[in-house]
Formats: structure tokens, C-alpha cells, sequence
């Protein structure tokens, strides 16, 4: 499958969830973010700290429906620019900003080709909470986050935990995925979660249910990538935590002693005075 077939399969995807699930969302999103809410998590606020000190613009690469690119203009970041591969989540997203005279910016471009006109513009790019299964290409995906963020600027991911991978989501304890080859499998495969359950669900009994396809990257890829493009790392932490209810069955003691989310801050060098 080529690059451009996959991106058009999930791009149509993630637009039929957008006006199927997340259209629904949008005054809720709103009225929490107006009351001060936030979809950041603990160890997000806390490593981000108050942006209002020190990021001008921020970057929300995969941003999806916007909440999360408000979240940090909320935290203090004066601006925002959003940029995701599907119109009607950027729809969602312009929806919500303009309820809240928010001062953002929404971009329609795979992640791969965000236009040069940000380049070196970002105090902060931000990206992850399910973002990196659909990257297709980590070397060029890293270069891209270097050229975007100005010198001093810094990256910021809080994912999932490339672990969660392999297990089965279904099972009532931890069990290894029948479908996965291993942790270290490059192979693609149609993702079977989410968005899977919402294309579903829109798709209603007896219609043809459209598909996204994901792929993962190993702890390991994703920093060193990133290394290699040019970023110095900051700080590596494994959360016990998810960001998304993926294993629903599995008592939360029993799923509180493995990582489900990383956190992962590197910082683009300053130039030399």
C-alpha cells in the first residue's frame, strides 16, 4: 500500500468519526474549557508548567478536534496552530475557537508536509494521545518537529505506551494480542479499537464499515529518531496511567502495575551567542 492510498483510507476515517462522535462534543468542550477545564493531564501540566512564561506559539501536531491545542493556549500559550490530516476534525476545531474568540489556527496537512511558513516559529510543539500509530514515516516525522520549532524551542509527547500494543484489550488480565507479531512488529495492520468501534457504529447494521490503518514505532525509534534529528533529551517518564480506557476489563490494580503512557520532553539547541 503507498503512502497516499494510506493517508486517504485514514484520512476518510477520521472525518466519518468526526461527524459521527466528536461533533457532539463540541459546546461541551467549550463550556469546560470556558470554566477553566482542561483535557491535559497531571503529568502534562506539570512538565509543561505555566506556558504563559515562556511559549509564545505552540504547535499541536495530529491535533484532532482541538481540545487539546486549546487546552494549551489555556495553560498559557498566547497562540496555537493546529495541524491534522482531517478537514472535519479542523471543522470541530475552528468551531470551538471561534466560541471561545481563541486565537488559533487551523491547518489541513498530513503531518509529514506541514507547510514551511511555520518553520522555526514554535516555542513548543506538541504532539501524541494516540497520534504516533499513524505516522508513517518517524525519520521524516522527527525532521519535521526540528524544522517547525525555533532554536531553544522545545518537544513535548505524551503517548501511549508502545507496550500496550501487544495486549489483548478484551481479556480480563493481561494477554498477549493473537493478531501482533511481537513488541517490535513494523507491520501495518487495521486498528481495531478506535477509531474502529466509531466507524462502526456509523456505519449502522448491514453498511460497509470503512477502516484506519496504524502501525507502531518501540520506545526506543521514537527517542533516538528524534536524537538523531537533532533534539537533546530533557526527560523520559513511564506512566502507569492511561489516556484512553483501552483495557476496561482488567481490575485497575492489575493494570496500574505496567506503563500505559510516556512522556517524552527534548529541546531543539539555542543558537550560539
Amino acid at each position: 500500500m503507498s503512502s497516499e492510498d494510506l493517508q486517504k483510507i485514514n484520512e476518510r476515517a477520521w472525518d466519518i468519526v468526526a461527524r459521527s462522535k466528536y461533533v457532539h462534543d463540541v459546546e461541551q468542550d467549550v463550556a469546560s474549557l470556558s470554566a477553566g477545564g482542561t483535557s491535559l493531564m497531571s503529568h502534562e501540566r506539570r512538565l509543561l508548567g505555566n506556558l504563559s512564561s515562556w511559549c509564545q506559539r505552540a504547535i499541536h501536531l495530529q491535533c484532532s478536534h482541538g481540545l487539546d491545542a486549546l487546552s494549551l493556549w489555556k495553560l498559557g500559550a498566547r497562540e496555537v496552530v493546529g495541524i491534522d490530516i482531517s478537514a472535519a476534525m479542523l471543522d470541530l476545531a475552528q468551531r470551538k475557537a471561534h466560541m471561545m474568540s481563541a486565537p488559533a489556527t487551523w491547518i489541513h496537512s498530513d503531518v509529514l508536509e506541514v507547510p514551511a511558513n511555520l518553520n522555526a516559529t514554535a516555542d513548543l510543539v506538541y504532539t501524541g494521545k494516540g497520534a504516533l500509530p499513524w505516522v508513517t514515516d518517524l525519520e521524516r516525522w522527527a525532521a519535521v518537529i526540528v524544522r517547525l520549532l525555533k532554536p531553544g524551542g522545545r518537544l513535548y509527547v505524551f503517548e501511549g505506551h508502545p507496550l500496550n500494543w501487544v495486549w489483548e484489550p478484551e481479556a480480563s488480565d493481561f494477554r498477549l494480542r493473537p493478531d501482533v507479531g511481537d513488541y517490535f512488529t513494523a507491520e501495518l495492520r487495521a486498528n481495531r479499537d478506535f477509531p474502529a468501534s466509531g466507524l462502526e457504529q456509523a456505519a449502522g447494521s448491514g453498511g460497509p464499515v470503512s477502516r484506519a490503518i496504524e502501525r507502531q514505532w518501540t520506545l526506543g525509534e521514537v527517542v533516538t529518531k528524534l536524537a538523531e534529528a537533532g533534539l537533546t533529551l530533557e526527560r523520559l517518564e513511564e506512566h502507569p496511567e492511561q489516556y484512553w480506557p483501552l483495557f476496561r476489563d482488567i481490575p485497575e490494580g492489575m493494570v496500574a502495575r505496567l506503563p500505559h503512557t510516556f512522556s517524552l520532553l527534548m529541546r531543539k539547541q539555542a543558537q550560539p551567542s
